[in-house]
């Protein structure tokens, strides 16, 4: 008696492999989870806090900034990777794409020009009125629904390709 490891479609053909979609799909709900714990749990609570004063509270956020926008370039290249090697993926590619965007004009431009307003405040002078953090949170809320839209989607082909398969 022969054993096979190949699985093989209803058609006959060989299953793809399922560790791509699997790989991305679990780089896209760690990141959603980081994405929502630092950004809207972790900072806003850090300005909550009555013992905390605003100097210490924004050197926090900018050390916490600084080393997340460097975990989510090592996601999106991670995703990237993934989702490259994925079979079916056109929808993934488009979600992945306007992430790595949101996140290299988060590194490139926004961050920076935060850190320029915390140096501003932290040197006792009146930052000017801007829109920077609300663009922010904006950009933040834009990306956790990119990172639901491209899990969903992931998990989706994980369900039906081990649906397609438990059927043969």
């Amino acid at each position: 008696m022969t054993h096979h490891n190949i699985r093989t479609s209803r058609h006959g053909a060989a299953a793809r492999p399922r560790l791509p979609e699997a790989v991305a799909a679990f780089v896209t709900i760690l990141w959603l989870g980081l994405v929502l714990g630092v950004s809207f749990i972790a900072t806003p609570v850090k300005f909550q806090a009555p013992s905390l004063s605003l100097p210490v509270a924004l050197e926090i956020g900018r050390a916490t900034f600084a080393l997340f926008s460097k975990i989510e370039l090592g996601m999106a290249m991670l995703l990237t990777l993934s989702i490259l090697a994925c079979n079916r993926r056109a929808l993934s590619t488009i979600l992945g794409a306007a992430l790595i965007t949101i996140v290299v004009v988060e590194t490139v431009w926004l961050l920076p020009v935060l850190d320029e307003r915390v140096e501003i405040i932290l040197s006792g002078t009146a930052a000017p009125a801007g829109w920077y953090h609300f663009f922010y949170v904006g950009i933040e809320t834009l990306k956790a629904v990119l990172l639901v839209a491209l899990s969903a989607h992931l998990l989706r082909q994980l369900t039906a390709t081990n649906a397609e398969t438990r059927s043969e």
